[in-house]
């Protein structure tokens, strides 16, 4: 029996692309083990930014109503098994190899990337394990993204941006065309934004869907240390702010919530989502704030402090480094020790080398932060291995520009 790492190694070498926008293969081994079309309703996350951590509020939201939840998300910091949760636990090593066994077995001549193994595991999981509800945050565009092979009762796209257009197109239009790929017809379709590209209203209504749009269908307002939330139907007063720092998280919070209102909402949607959302727990005050105390996710202006205070964030293209750059200029810097010069704040990031860090720090460079561009030859590879290869990074000769 292969162990875990043994299954992320074969899988690394199974399919000949590390990428490949189509869903024909991997739709066809879902059918086979008998995924394909879950009894568990689904509410598919995507966007530029945002995704994740909206993906997080739904996760505690939907946990905070009594519903068992399972999470598949991507890419994972230490550990692959952070890629599924159920009910905000990792699944485990034995559980990933039992449902690779299965893919294994019914795939026969179909090769799969890694990242249609995951999603095949997540989904094979979730139905083992009997979920109310699964979260699937996209990995990649949308429309031939894995998750897409399942039709979401409930899809939201946090953002569109300019990222990843060697895949998706060059333009907001045509980025935004793949984004909106994971709509259905006559079911929700939640925008946590409402600027987003025509191609996305075009989308919505060519298919019929029901939009649900930010600022417009549902609003937030903070006041001091609290924030209000006005939904579809909810009015919901006094909220305490999100478990993750900054901001940003009050629009993903808020879009979360939209999303759970907007379960079984539409003409079109399954008895399933139907039947989930009449047996919710009544969202109130009470069961929101222990939802939004209770996300979890890393690497979302995650502050770790001590003698010298970090901040980590995912931040890798233009629109998030903005987004971050805001939040720095909220977040006073750490008091001096007596005796010691003003703390000021560094800018270490590391990409991918298909990316423009540059540009990024331009944009981080609007909030109070004194850069540093550290370029470091870290070759790339899988996410899987980046964890030990980051913990050797600072004993790398590296060529540094003071800006």
């Amino acid at each position: 029996m292969r162990t875990l790492a043994e299954w992320l190694t074969l899988q690394e070498s199974v399919h000949p692309k590390s990428i490949d926008m189509d869903l024909t293969r991997v739709s066809a081994v879902a059918r086979a083990l008998g995924v394909s079309e879950p009894e568990f309703p689904v509410i598919t996350v995507g966007g530029t930014n945002g995704k994740g951590s909206t993906a997080a509020h739904l996760e505690a939201l939907l946990g905070a109503q009594g519903a068992s939840t399972g999470l598949f998300t991507s890419p994972h910091f230490i550990r692959y098994n952070e890629r599924i949760r159920i009910d905000g636990q990792e699944v485990g090593d034995q559980e990933l190899v039992g449902a690779f066994e299965r893919i294994e077995a019914a795939r026969g001549e179909t090769t799969l990337t890694f990242f249609e193994y995951n999603t095949l595991a997540a989904l094979l999981i979730f139905a083992q394990r009997r979920v109310a509800v699964a979260v699937l945050e996209v990995g990649l565009g949308g429309r031939l993204d894995a998750t897409n092979l399942i039709g979401a009762d409930v899809a939201v796209v946090a953002s569109v941006g300019l990222d990843h257009r060697d895949w998706l197109g060059d333009t907001l239009e045509l980025i935004g065309t793949e984004k909106a790929g994971i709509f259905r017809a006559g079911r929700p379709a939640v925008l946590g934004t409402p600027q987003m590209p025509p191609s996305v209203f075009a989308a919505i209504d060519t298919l019929g869907a029901r939009a649900v749009v930010a600022e417009r269908d549902f609003k937030w307002r903070v006041r001091g240390t609290l924030w209000d939330y006005d939904g579809l139907r909810l009015a919901l007063r006094g909220l305490p702010p999100s478990a993750l720092a900054g901001s940003i998280q009050y629009r993903n919070a808020a879009t979360a919530l939209a999303a759970v209102e907007a379960l079984g909402t539409g003409p079109n949607s399954r008895v399933g989502a139907v039947r989930l959302a009449r047996r919710l727990a009544a969202l109130d005050e009470r069961s929101v704030s222990a939802g939004l105390a209770g996300v979890r996710l890393a690497g979302r202006f995650q502050i770790v402090p001590g003698a010298v205070e970090w901040v980590l964030d995912i931040a890798h293209n233009e629109p998030a480094a903005e987004v971050l750059a805001a939040q720095l200029r909220e977040r006073a810097l750490p008091p001096s020790e007596p005796g010691r010069a003003a703390g000021r704040t560094f800018a270490v990031i590391g990409v991918l080398g298909t990316r423009t860090p540059a540009r990024s720090l331009r944009r981080s460079r609007k909030s109070s932060t004194a850069g540093s561009c550290a370029r470091c030859p870290v070759r790339a590879a899988r996410a899987r291995r980046s964890w030990p290869r980051a913990s050797r990074v600072r004993r790398m000769p590296c060529s540094s520009r003071h800006r």
